[in-house]
């Protein structure tokens, strides 16, 4: 008998149409799911190699500057869990040089350090090219034990006019690498998501590619300059404007900036920040 869920599947990372066998999944299915939450699980524990990262981003070149290091003040995973609050805060930023530069970068663990690790010297090379040069950026910034907001206060520090926290996204049962990017204009503490944009699910092949990641993320950066704001009040039509395609398997984008997340619906790209990695 021909499997009529097939077509569907192929479109999505949703679980559906998985079958049954008696009153329960099939053994097949079950173990695909206890993976899957393994995969999940073991992505918001492993620790960030951040000297491997630190090569990746060296050889990236372009002037980018050797990488800089800093933590917030949570003093371990299980902290940085239990204390979101603490990941939102630096511990001691008083290496970070007083840039003026346009653009700052921030790599950041987050809930997936591996997603870090996988993609975020992918989405770096490719933020490069797409800036060509109409930006001055300051040395990249790796945060460890960070959440979203600690970019306000590294960007505030580097003197920087729009901050980039590349993070890694909270893990789902059907990806867990997804990188994000918030984009904050004029970063100081104390601002709120309302005041970033987000373009999330970069997780090729699967999810966003660099390249239109990078597209979207730099169209983002010149309206906002133009605007003066992020946030909210900047809208994000990019994505037919420079031809971004959602790949047919990766998860719907979706407008919000208040609705909690589910794990297989991130937005995309270019919408207001949601707390999916925060």
């Amino acid at each position: 008998m021909s499997d009529l869920w097939a077509p569907l599947r192929a479109t999505t990372q949703a679980r559906i149409g998985l079958g049954r066998a008696g009153n329960s999944l099939p053994t097949r299915r079950l173990l695909e799911f206890q993976a899957a939450h393994a995969a999940a699980r073991d992505a918001v524990h492993e620790p960030l190699d951040v000297d491997a990262l630190t090569v990746r981003l060296r050889d990236i070149g372009a002037g980018l500057g050797e990488p800089l290091r800093v933590c917030s003040r949570a003093a371990s995973r299980a902290e940085y869990l239990r204390r979101p609050d603490l990941g939102r805060s630096p511990a001691d930023l008083s290496s970070l040089p007083h840039t003026g530069a346009d653009i700052g970068i921030v790599l950041a663990d987050g809930l997936s350090p591996r997603a870090l690790t996988d993609h975020a010297a992918g989405t770096v090379g490719a933020l490069v090219r797409e800036f060509g040069g109409r930006y001055r950026i300051a040395p990249p910034v790796i945060a460890t034990q960070a959440r979203v907001a600690l970019g306000d206060h590294i960007g505030q520090a580097l003197s920087v006019t729009t901050v980039l926290v590349l993070i890694g996204e909270r893990p789902g049962l059907s990806v867990a690498d997804s990188l994000g990017i918030y984009l904050t204009h004029r970063p100081a503490p104390g601002l709120t998501d309302a005041d970033r944009n987000c373009v999330s699910n970069i997780h090729p092949p699967d999810g966003l590619d660099y390249a239109a990641a990078a597209a979207v993320t730099a169209a983002l950066v010149a309206a906002a300059r133009k605007l003066g704001r992020s946030g909210v009040v900047l809208k994000d039509t990019t994505r037919a404007a420079i031809g971004v395609a959602r790949p047919a398997n990766a998860p719907a984008g979706i407008d919000r900036s208040t609705a909690g997340p589910r794990p297989s619906s991130r937005p995309a790209a270019g919408t207001p920040a949601a707390p999916h990695a925060d």
